[in-house]
């Protein structure tokens, strides 16, 4: 299990290493759902601590994405997403102290439907960064 963990450790830590902005952010949106995940099994095994570390860890992923935003350029669209960002970490809190399943799904839900928004812009985004 050691091995594993430290392989794992060590794949991410590429994949951050190598990763271009927008891939960063791929990134974030991916642990932020893994850890929901995790803390969704957590909670059901009634394993209330190892529950609140993940879900501490997914609002501080979500609170990486906000700092991302870029009000000059994204204007209107980084003001909702921050506003969005703001009701997920406190939907966070919400089922961390509630115990509530179904809050985690709401959020989880909420995070596909950006980070799918985010990946279909992956190509533009790459073809950007080329260009500068």
């Amino acid at each position: 299990m050691k091995g594993l963990k430290a392989y794992q450790q060590i794949n991410t830590q590429t994949s951050i290493t190598d990763a271009d902005p927008h891939r960063l952010i791929q990134l974030l949106y991916n642990g932020a759902l893994e850890r929901i995940n995790m803390a969704k099994a957590r909670m059901q095994a009634k394993d209330f601590e190892g529950k609140g570390k993940l879900i501490s860890k997914a609002i501080e992923i979500i609170g990486g994405l906000r700092s991302f935003l870029d009000f000059e350029k994204g204007g209107e669209l980084s003001a909702r997403l921050e506003g969005l960002y703001d009701y997920m970490e406190r939907t966070l809190f919400e089922a961390n102290a509630k115990n509530d399943v179904a809050k985690l799904d709401e959020v989880a839900k909420l995070l596909h439907a950006v980070k799918d928004g985010w990946d279909g812009i992956r190509g533009e985004a790459v073809a950007t960064a080329q260009a500068v």
